[in-house]
């Protein structure tokens, strides 16, 4: 079975040849679909590949690059490979088993995350399978949202050995996709949706999305890395909130007549939840007192 790797990528002259060098790990063809970079993105590719295509930049919509270089691959199976993921040994062995196999169309890969210099192991950063492998002709990406996932026909399977993904090295990184990439996109999609937002959704949204993140899928085992990711991502829904108020609002004030005393509602509220979640932390870390921590909970203490 021939085995095509695409990757669609923009000024990524710092990681694209350790990505490259990884690929022909697999691949017998490789297909560099650059985004029109300012760097020595393409000339270093050269060096791995001479299939390789210029098309216009789109950073709100990069999955439309990536659809093109799907179109152009020969191979029987398609790897959708970004720039700063890797294949390694053991998952090229395995893929290479995979795809000899008739039961799938399409396969997920597990990434091993790689976030401040650290492997983050808890809530959306392990085991963050993402739909890779899959059959020529069978799998695309829809083009509405930055964050869709392939779309392939068929069944899939899941592979066990993971890509590794350098993921966000600074914070300044994270800030920048967060603003001119990911919010964009998912703003734009929340307008068209005719969805309203209400003044409190200000305090929800960030409040919902650190304790999901931290407590319920277990950011806090990652340490410092799993509070900041954890904030970070709370950020992520402000920013989401401000941009949606901005462009549907006009900065309208929608805030009620009352609104300090609601404004403390939605706090004690968001105390509870977060005593609730400490409490089933500590019973989780605690088994013996796990009683204990039930009465106190209940008891509000």
């Amino acid at each position: 079975m021939k085995i095509s790797v695409v990757i669609s990528a923009f000024n990524e002259e710092k990681m694209i040849e350790d990505c490259l060098k990884s690929a022909k790990l697999v691949a017998d063809e490789i297909i560099l679909v650059d985004n029109t970079s300012q760097d020595s993105t393409v000339e270093i590719a050269k060096k791995y590949t001479d299939k390789i295509f210029i098309r216009p930049n789109d950073p709100v919509m990069l999955n439309r690059n990536k659809n093109f270089g799907f179109s152009k691959a020969t191979g029987d199976w398609i790897i959708s490979l970004d720039a700063d993921e890797r294949i390694t040994g053991q998952l090229a062995s395995e893929i290479k088993k995979a795809v000899a196999k008739k039961d799938f169309n399409g396969w997920e890969i597990p990434r091993k995350n790689i976030i401040f210099g650290k492997w983050i192991r808890h809530s959306i950063w392990w085991p963050d399978y993402n739909l890779r492998l899959f059959r020529r002709g069978y799998g695309k990406f829809a083009e509405k949202h930055v964050h869709e996932k392939l779309d392939v026909k068929g069944e899939i399977g899941q592979l066990e050995n993971p890509m590794t993904h350098y993921n966000y090295q600074t914070v300044s990184q994270f800030i920048g996709k967060l603003d001119k990439t990911y919010t964009e996109s998912e703003v734009d999609n929340f307008l068209k949706s005719g969805k309203s937002i209400f003044w409190y959704d200000a305090i929800r949204w960030p409040a919902n999305d650190f304790i999901k993140t931290f407590f319920f899928q277990q950011g806090y085992k990652d340490g410092l890395h799993g509070l900041i990711l954890s904030q970070l991502q709370a950020f992520y829904a402000l920013i989401f909130f401000a941009k949606v108020w901005e462009r549907k609002e006009n900065f309208k004030d929608l805030t009620p007549d009352n609104f300090f005393m609601e404004f403390l509602k939605e706090l004690s509220q968001i105390a509870k939840d977060i005593k609730y979640w400490i409490y089933e932390v500590l019973m989780e870390e605690n088994p013996a007192k796990k009683i204990l921590f039930r009465i106190k909970r209940r008891l509000n203490l």
